[in-house]
């Protein structure tokens, strides 16, 4: 029997090409087809929608070590969309959990390192007080979370592109279950952004 989603939420978050990849075949870490659209409003708005009900950020330790070397930078950028700005600061305020094996000390503040499998972070954290615990686009954490069925909310802007291969978020063998569409919106481009919720 499922557990209720009383309480805090899983909530992931990922960005998606039009042919169902989160990244490039040839470079996984080259993330430039992302930015004409992660740039937009829709983009921005769908992001400010999940951090601000957010107090736990969960990330793996390549994704931490690229948000937090960058999104810092951002609060005193001048010209910076005020969005970017709002959720720069939620991200320095916010407890950071890193899942990793290799790191032994964070570098950034607020940031505790967890060798745990991530269902098993996430129960735990879910079991503590506080508001919604968002995976920013930790692709190898989220895809152990939803094989584990402990994703309650599941956010995703997908961008016009085909990417021609690389790896899908959405693996054969996950567990079968419904989920209801809570938020749409489509935006400059072409970004769509989506919003859905597990039915337990």
């Amino acid at each position: 029997m499922a557990e209720p989603t009383a309480g805090r939420r899983i909530v992931t978050n990922m960005s998606l090409s039009l042919d169902g990849h989160y990244a490039a075949p040839d470079d996984p870490l080259n993330m430039g087809w992302v930015m004409p659209y992660a740039v937009t409003d829709v983009a921005r708005d769908h992001l400010a929608g999940l951090w601000r009900s957010a107090t736990t950020v969960l990330l793996g330790r390549v994704n931490a070590e690229g948000f937090l070397g960058f999104w810092p930078t951002v609060i005193d950028m001048e010209g910076a969309d005020a969005r970017d700005v709002g959720f720069a600061n939620w991200l320095v305020d916010s407890d950071k959990v890193v899942l990793s094996s290799t790191l032994d000390d964070a570098p950034w503040e607020r940031t505790t390192i967890v060798d745990k499998p991530a269902a098993e972070v996430a129960a735990d954290l879910k079991a503590t007080e506080g508001g919604d615990i968002l995976v920013l686009s930790s692709a190898s954490v989220i895809k152990a979370l939803l094989a584990a069925d402990k994703v309650d909310r599941l956010a995703l802007t997908v961008f016009p592109v085909f990417l021609g291969g690389g790896p899908r978020l959405f693996d054969d063998g996950l567990p079968a279950g419904r989920w209801t569409l809570v938020s749409q919106a489509a935006g400059e481009h072409g970004t769509l952004a989506l919003v859905y919720d597990r039915v337990r």
